[in-house]
Formats: structure tokens, C-alpha cells, sequence
């Protein structure tokens, strides 16, 4: 359950164009220590820019820590730029390695899939994006849709701890090869604004359920408007319960989803719970316009999270991630006022009737894409409970 923290400051941030410019002036800013823990690490234009700052910090003195997914960063690990960050100075850590021998063990979907950034204890970034060009071609005129914040104030205490954390367990795991101890900054808690947040997080040990059950108190005490824009939507039965029972209470429920298709596995089983979902009265829209990547949910205009964590098995049961929640009115509307002027120009509506005339093969490969996600998770989830390999 979310214990909103008071006197913060937050600021939303849409896609990279807004996202890289203020994680590249904060890190070029920092003084004494940078964390970066990112499930996605490319060598592109993007994440060199990223490198070159924070190599740069290093050189200066800054502790920088980097935390990067196994499987996300694959071929960031194995690239120049990943060596030259070392070469500079900053402690990187790859979090679950991937090996072809380690590919079919139970524990291979068990990730980090958070995005946070902490710069000396003060400032932090958590959202959706990645450390990627988030164009979804060289000379595309859409960005990738997705969002994170910055955040300052009393909420940087349990933030930093966060990143911290994780960055001592995933050191001690690889203890043999590079662990040391690290010594920790104090977080910067003055009061510089008049927002509630928390952060959330999902792991394994103290939070198994802490973002989903964010989303079902949120839910269920909805009384106007739900509103969710998610990357990867396949959710609990108890979940779509609590959707649709919002509904029969008079509540506008809609959902932004992914409409191109850039991982067929995850895009069909999503849309295998479209028939229950309109039966129910929820609105479905489709994104066309560039790939969805966003994880935000907007519910009353007043509640608001932004987050790594999709609705979906793999991101609630399996993945480390990380949300910020919040009550603020300013934020939650402008939120909402950019889905929806989104969801205008780039997604079109799924009716029921036009559902229910898709092509037998089509419906097929849905039912087929869901079974199979489940028995990945059931598998996964049937190897126990350990943390690092």
C-alpha cells in the first residue's frame, strides 16, 4: 500500500525529447555519486551521449554506479562504449549475465526491468525509458510514446535507499569478481514542493504485489474516470474484475494500448482479453501512431503513477521494477490531457462489433500467444525464489 510522502517536487517528462536532455544536464551537474539502473542500454547515439556524461563524472571524482538487465543490455555489455565506461572509472554491474547455456533455465525471466536514476542523493529520474534512441527508425518523425519523471523533496530518502539497495545485493552476487563495500551519501530531503508521491517497487522479497495493488486500490475507488496507457496489458482475472466492476459502477474505463506490433508474443496475448474487456463496457484504443511504450495510469484526474511495471504477469510475478505514485491534481490532469490528445491523433478506437468479426486465424493466434505466456510464467514461477544466480 502507497504512504504518500509530502512536499515534493515532480515533473513529468514525455518520451526523450524531454527525458535525455535533463538526465544528461543532471548527470554533467553531479558531484558526488550517479546511479543508473536500466533494463535497456544501447550503443546508439543516445546511449554514448548518456556514456560521455557520465564518463565525464567519473573523471571528475563522481562515484558512478551502473546497473544494467543481463538480457535487456546484452549487446551493450559486449560493446566498446561499455568498456570505455569502465576504462573511465565508473563501477558497471550487469544484473543476471545472459549466457546461451543459462538461456532455458527457470530463472531467465526474473529481470531487472526498472528505469532510476539518482544523482548525488538530491534529484532522481523513474519511468519507462530506457537508455535507447526511442525513434523507432533513424528518420522517423515519431518518437516512441512513454514517460518518466524527475522528482526532488523528502521522497529522495526512500529513492536513493532504493537504488542503493539493489546496487549492494547485485555487488554482493558478484562478490568473487568486484564486490566492495560502498559508502552511501545522505539523500537531500528538504521539503520544495506541495505533491504526495511514493515510489513502489516489485521484487521478490518485501514486494511481491506492491504496484499491482497500488493500481486495485486505485481501481476500486475510482468514481469518474480510469484511464490507462500500457505498453503490454494483459492483466489478472482479479484485475479485469476490478475494471469492470468500475464500470457497472458508472465509471469510464479506457485503456491505451499497443497498436503496432513489436513483439508479436506480448501483442497477441494482449489481445486475447479484448472480447471480455468490451463485453465488460471498456474502451479500447490502439496506438498507431509509434510504438507504446508508456506505463502511467491516470484515475479521477487526481491519482497518477508513471512507472517501469506494464499489467502484465512478467512485470507483476517476475520483474524488479519501480512506480511513482502520486496525488496531485496539476500533474494527473496534464497527464490525462496528453493521453487523451494522444489517443486523438494516434489511436483508433476498437469497437465491439469489429472485434467480434476478426478472422478466425487471428483469434487463434491470440488464444495461442495467452497459453503460451502462461506456461512461460508458470514455468519461471515454479523455479523458486531466488534473487541472483
Amino acid at each position: 500500500m502507497a504512504r504518500l510522502v509530502a512536499g515534493n517536487c515532480i515533473e513529468l517528462l514525455k518520451s526523450g525529447a524531454e527525458f535525455f536532455p535533463a538526465l544528461i544536464a543532471a548527470i554533467a551537474s553531479a558531484q558526488r555519486e550517479v546511479h543508473l539502473q536500466s533494463y535497456i542500454y544501447e550503443d546508439d547515439g543516445v546511449g554514448r551521449s548518456v556514456a560521455q556524461a557520465l564518463m565525464l563524472a567519473a573523471q571528475r571524482g563522481v562515484a558512478v554506479r551502473v546497473l544494467l538487465d543481463g538480457f535487456g543490455s546484452k549487446a551493450f555489455v559486449a560493446s566498446s562504449t561499455y568498456a570505455a565506461l569502465e576504462h573511465a572509472g565508473a563501477r558497471v554491474l550487469v544484473f543476471r549475465p545472459w549466457r546461451r547455456l543459462t538461456a532455458f533455465r527457470r530463472h531467465r525471466l526474473r529481470r531487472m526491468h526498472r528505469k532510476l536514476v539518482v544523482v548525488d542523493g538530491r534529484l532522481a529520474f523513474i519511468g519507462g525509458i530506457n537508455i535507447v534512441d526511442d525513434f523507432e527508425k533513424p528518420h522517423s518523425p515519431h518518437r516512441r510514446l512513454d514517460y518518466a519523471v524527475s522528482v526532488e523533496g523528502p521522497l529522495m530518502a526512500h529513492i536513493h535507499d532504493a537504488a542503493c539497495s539493489l546496487w549492494g545485493r547485485v555487488s554482493w552476487s558478484h562478490f568473487r569478481r568486484r564486490w566492495r563495500p560502498t559508502r552511501r551519501i545522505d539523500a537531500v530531503t528538504q521539503t520544495c514542493g506541495s505533491v504526495h508521491a511514493d515510489l513502489l517497487l516489485r521484487d521478490n522479497f518485501k514486494h511481491r504485489r506492491d504496484i499491482e495493488e497500488a493500481y486495485l486500490s486505485a481501481i476500486e475507488g475510482a468514481r469518474s474516470e480510469i484511464v490507462i496507457a500500457n505498453a503490454y496489458f494483459f492483466p489478472s482475472r482479479g484485475f479485469r474484475d476490478a475494471l469492470a466492476a468500475a464500470v457497472r459502477r458508472g465509471v469510464r474505463v479506457v485503456l491505451l494500448l499497443q497498436g503496432k506490433v513489436e513483439y508479436w508474443f506480448q501483442h497477441y496475448a494482449s489481445r486475447a482479453l479484448y472480447a471480455d474487456l468490451l463485453r465488460s463496457g471498456v474502451e479500447i484504443h490502439e496506438y498507431h501512431w509509434s510504438y507504446l511504450h508508456a506505463k502511467v495510469a491516470v484515475v479521477d484526474g487526481a491519482w497518477l503513477t508513471v512507472g517501469s511495471s506494464n499489467i502484465e504477469p512478467f512485470s507483476l510475478m517476475l520483474a524488479k521494477e519501480a512506480n511513482i505514485v502520486m496525488h496531485d491534481n496539476a500533474s494527473a490532469l496534464a497527464m490525462r490531457s496528453n493521453l487523451m490528445e494522444e489517443m486523438q491523433h494516434g489511436a483508433r478506437q476498437v469497437k465491439p462489433e469489429r472485434w467480434e468479426a476478426l478472422p478466425l486465424i487471428e483469434r487463434i493466434l491470440c488464444r495461442l500467444a495467452l497459453s503460451a505466456a502462461r506456461l512461460a510464467l508458470a514455468f519461471s514461477v515454479s523455479g523458486g525464489r531466488r534473487e541472483f544466480d
